[in-house]
């Protein structure tokens, strides 16, 4: 039997659930014609009766999804180029402040990068070769080795590259003798929520709550069904109990923000760096009458104290990577996970 499968299980009945609601819900674009007046209100549409945090952000921020249809209907026209209707659609796709909401044609892709745009980056490749060396070794999509002050380094770029069971317990094992361990997960943008889990799990000794979640129930905005709880199965294989250090900046988004929540509840883990980008909804997509691909946001997970992590998540201990830093070949937020550690 494999592991994790519980889980697993759980998170991918609740995911079909989530898709079983919109399809069944689905906006019949039929009956919008291929125009441009008539792909624009196809596309509102299906983000008026599918996307998840209309209620979240008109809290957050005053997000008014009617005065948005006002503001960008008036800016569609019939005469208007397919690259100039591909605008005003991505603008208002933009009001949602969403990096989970995308446009797609078949020569752009529409997309919100705010939420780490304007955010100093607080990570160098530079430095991450500086610390690593060329000695680091490899395991599916992990690079790791041992600091000098025998604290064990991982390196995880991408939720989207694979790694197996046997890796994580090739590492593992590799760092027995490690006082402490740190898993840098700076600009990874996500992918693989499974990935996320079974890392996760390595960490937990019973089974765990790790967050609740949402899925869609009807065609109204707010029509969502009871918080239901998020469990993760500990692993059946090695399990690390020593202190563990979660680098984080603004790039940590989708999956990987989700693995910074879940490993944040944890006691022996301290999430260090910056404010995570967010991204806690599961996305969905959506065709539009003219064959344009919408994404968007369709179900809500919340952490454990049932709070949103959409717009991301607060380290507990902050710190920041400044170009003196990168000049004088520090990396200040690694530096302060091993304090953390040693002390």
């Amino acid at each position: 039997m494999r592991k994790y499968l519980p889980a697993r299980i759980w998170r991918r009945l609740a995911l079909l659930l989530c898709c079983m609601t919109t399809l069944t819900a689905c906006v019949d674009t039929e009956e919008f014609d291929d125009t441009r007046n008539g792909n624009f209100e196809a596309l509102w549409k299906i983000i008026d009766e599918h996307y998840c945090f209309f209620n979240y952000k008109q809290h957050e921020y005053g997000l008014n999804w009617d005065a948005v249809y006002a503001k960008y209907k008036v800016r569609v026209s019939e005469q208007m180029t397919e690259t100039q209707l591909f605008e005003v659609l991505c603008d208002m796709l933009a009001e949602l402040r969403d990096g989970h909401v995308n446009l797609s044609t078949s020569y752009d892709y529409g997309r919100y990068w705010k939420w780490q745009e304007n955010y100093p980056q607080n990570y160098s490749d530079t430095l991450e070769r500086k610390y690593l060396g060329t000695d680091y070794k490899i395991a599916g999509g992990l690079r790791y080795k041992v600091l000098d002050d025998n604290i064990g380094y991982i390196r995880y770029e991408s939720f989207s590259s694979p790694f197996g069971e046997g890796n994580l317990d090739d590492i593992l094992s590799y760092f027995a003798l490690c006082r402490g361990l740190i898993i840098d997960i700076r600009s990874n943008g996500g992918g693989s929520l499974g990935f996320a889990e079974m890392l996760t799990a390595r960490f937990i000794d019973q089974k765990t709550l790790v967050g609740y979640i949402q899925h869609k129930t009807g065609k109204g905005r707010y029509e969502f069904s009871d918080l239901e709880p998020y469990y993760i199965e500990p692993s059946r294989n090695l399990r690390w109990h020593k202190p563990v250090c979660v680098l984080t900046n603004r790039g940590v988004f989708s999956a990987a923000n989700q693995f910074a929540s879940m490993m944040q509840m944890l006691p022996q883990v301290k999430l260090v760096g910056d404010h995570t980008g967010g991204g806690s909804g599961l996305p969905m997509s959506n065709s539009l009458p003219n064959g344009w691909v919408v994404r968007y946001s369709a179900c809500p997970i919340y952490n454990v104290r049932r709070q949103h992590t959409e717009f991301g998540i607060e380290p507990d201990v902050k710190a920041a990577l400044s170009d003196d830093d990168v000049q004088r070949g520090v990396d200040s937020i690694i530096e302060a996970a091993r304090r953390v550690i040693n002390s």
